[in-house]
């Protein structure tokens, strides 16, 4: 049976994750131990014992889940290896695109540490505070949304950032922008628009100085060819080379996450099951929405 092996982005984290893996899993211990070493600094102790407001500094948050995932993987590998029989492809949800990138042996652990705690920076530096926001739609079609970051925008940035299923797409731009655009879905029929807890508006053109600042650091990065394909967030087609997922990860920045086309691809290549690893499930409800086809399971750790 075809699977996919699927991790998850940054809407993740919490205090305490890993540390159970970390504590039961020699080979989940050493991601993290490598981690800390790489960053220069005591990542899993952030983790594993916040402060809460210090995780949830995108820099922090974004090595904290692709540790995670990755020592999930590891964990995996080392005391279920069947479970992972019959992987064909890897997709990962915006940052956890980088997981999938080393889950499928196109980019080393060390590197992709090194870049998403970069990433995460020029991100949270690309906006000042408070100027910046996303927000949740539930229940509205995606082109109704799409219609209505139109209308909102007068002349400021408002527009889809996740297309996460049928049902809900995410909108990411200026504050007020996205204020009015909320409202505008909120009186065509929105079931909930929901203000999200994010420190910068992922996935939209504000994000175009990290883009430009993270591309350098991306093609200096060594990327090898996956053993597996990866399909991107960023066309939702399967990426075969090092150099499609050099340029993938640098697209997805300021573009949006293509999630709903992303598992319907996967379900016309053939994939019946698909495996969440890294914390949390929020990926296995969203696929069920997506497509019924696809099987999903979900590892973060020994239970």
């Amino acid at each position: 049976m075809t699977l996919a092996l699927l991790f998850p982005g940054q809407g993740s984290q919490f205090v305490g994750m890993g540390k159970a893996l970390r504590d039961e899993s020699p080979a989940a211990r050493a991601v993290f131990e490598e981690a800390d070493a790489i960053l220069g600094f005591p990542l899993s102790r952030v983790c594993f014992e916040g402060p809460e407001e210090e995780l949830r500094q995108t820099a922090n948050t974004q090595p904290a889940i692709l540790a995670h995932s990755i020592a999930a993987l590891r964990d995996l590998e080392a005391r279920s290896p069947e479970r992972l029989e019959g992987g064909a492809f890897a997709a990962g949800h915006s940052l956890g695109e980088y997981s999938a990138c080393v889950a499928s042996g196109a980019l080393a652990l060390t590197d992709a540490l090194r870049l998403v705690r970069e990433r995460g920076r020029l991100m949270q530096e690309a906006v000042p505070h408070g100027v910046g926001a996303m927000a949740a739609v539930v229940g509205l079609a995606a082109e109704q949304v799409e219609a209505a970051c139109r209308e909102a925008a007068g002349g400021e940035v408002v527009s889809p950032a996740n297309y996460n299923s049928p049902e809900q797409t995410v909108i990411a731009g200026h504050a007020e922008a996205v204020a009015r655009a909320s409202r505008l879905c909120s009186d065509r029929g929105a079931k909930r628009v929901i203000p999200l807890p994010v420190s910068a508006p992922f996935h939209c053109a504000l994000m175009e100085p990290a883009r430009i600042a993270m591309r350098p650091l991306l093609e200096a990065a060594p990327f090898e060819d996956p053993r597996i394909p990866v399909v991107t967030n960023h066309d939702a087609s399967p990426a075969r080379t090092g150099s499609r997922l050099r340029e993938a990860l640098v697209a997805q920045i300021d573009s949006p996450v293509l999630w709903v086309d992303t598992v319907r691809r996967l379900a016309r290549e053939g994939v019946a099951r698909g495996l969440e690893i890294g914390p949390g499930n929020v990926l296995s409800g969203l696929v069920r929405r997506i497509e019924k086809g696809i099987r999903m399971e979900v590892y973060g750790g020994p239970s």
